[in-house]
């Protein structure tokens, strides 16, 4: 189970699971998507990415990285609640639903921007990044990776590799992702269960978010980050 929340500045914050050694401070970053002016998009193939009554609509035909602009420095964690739409539409697979947290790119560590990136995920090879493929590969795959800056090498543990179906995508269902990076401890929460969890004796304690798709329909809304304190 996971402790309810506490409101700070009239937010309602995130559960903090029992035994952590974190809890939930205050509130560091927010978007209500009236406005596309903290994000940036990297298209492979275009597709639409929009905002409308208070979410963030992404709809593209092959990989997308919407990047939030604003830098990141740890500890904290990442909320989101994402919807993966399956209604008929041209781009409407259930697959993908990924993000990068506290990522640089080792050819500009100052600037995630400072590399041109086409939206073609060979071409995050080079980010020094915690990575989840949540349901990839036409929903059969989640995965966690840890990236090492290095072209054509994306580490893979095998423990890291799920295939059950309970922790796959459910098609039109809003779910709620938490990105932990408490210093050494990084976490990935899927609607308060605990996928995956690493302790790293190297850990990215600074950089960028991004949610990452391949031809995909998703809504994305009520984003937030919180400071994280000890417990």
């Amino acid at each position: 189970m996971r402790l309810l929340g506490f409101i700070i500045s009239l937010v309602l914050l995130p559960a903090v699971a029992m035994g952590e050694d974190y809890a939930v401070g205050k509130l560091l970053q927010s978007d209500d998507f009236h406005g596309l002016s903290q994000w940036k998009c990297e298209l492979e193939g275009g597709g639409k990415v929009t905002v409308h009554d208070g979410k963030l609509d992404i709809d593209v035909p092959a990989g997308a990285t919407i990047w939030f602009v604003p830098r990141l420095s740890g500890p904290l964690m990442i909320q989101y609640d994402a919807t993966v739409i399956s209604a008929g539409g041209p781009n409407d697979r259930v697959s993908d639903l990924n993000c990068f947290w506290m990522a640089t790119d080792s050819r500009s560590p100052d600037d995630i921007f400072g590399c041109a990136r086409s939206g073609k995920f060979a071409d995050y090879d080079q980010l020094l990044t915690y990575y989840v493929g949540l349901g990839g590969n036409s929903n059969t795959t989640t995965r966690f990776r840890r990236y090492i800056g290095k072209k054509d090498n994306r580490p893979l543990l095998p423990q890291n590799d799920l295939r059950a179906r309970q922790d796959m995508i459910v098609a039109n269902r809003r779910q709620r992702i938490e990105l932990v990076a408490y210093g050494s401890l990084i976490q990935y929460w899927r609607d308060d269960k605990r996928l995956f969890e690493m302790h790293d004796d190297h850990p990215y304690t600074a950089g960028w978010f991004a949610l990452r798709t391949t031809k995909n329909h998703m809504v994305v809304e009520n984003f937030k980050v919180f400071a994280l304190t000890p417990n």
